[in-house]
C-alpha cells in the first residue's frame, strides 16, 4: 500500500513544527521496523532448534504476506493521534 498525500494543515493539527512531525513519524516507523525484524529472529530461532544429526529444515514456502509499510503505518498512527511523544528539554551549557 503506496503512502497517500497528507495535507500539511492535516499535519499541524498534532504538531505545530513540521520538522518535529516528520522526526516524530520517522522514528514511529523505525520502531515498527526494529519489532517486525525481532518478531521475526525470534520465530525463526524458535522454528530454527536444530541438533547435531538433525536434518535441514524445508525451504520456506511462498506464504507471502502484504503487510502494511513501516512509514504508512506511522503516518496514520500520527494523523490519528494514536502516538504520543514529549520534546526534552535543552541541555544548559556550562561557560
Amino acid at each position: 500500500m503506496a503512502v497517500k498525500p497528507i495535507s500539511i494543515r492535516e499535519m499541524e493539527k498534532q504538531s505545530d513544527d513540521i520538522f518535529e512531525t516528520v522526526v516524530v513519524m520517522s522514528k514511529r516507523a523505525k520502531q515498527i521496523t526494529q519489532n517486525r525484524s525481532m518478531e521475526q529472529a525470534m520465530k525463526e530461532a524458535e522454528e530454527f532448534d536444530m541438533g547435531a544429526l538433525d536434518e535441514l529444515p524445508p525451504e520456506p514456502k511462498e506464504d507471502y504476506e502484504e503487510e502494511t509499510k513501516p512509514t504508512t503505518q506511522a503516518m496514520n498512527e500520527f494523523m490519528d493521534g494514536d502516538l504520543k511523544w514529549q520534546t526534552l528539554p535543552e541541555p544548559e551549557e556550562d561557560n
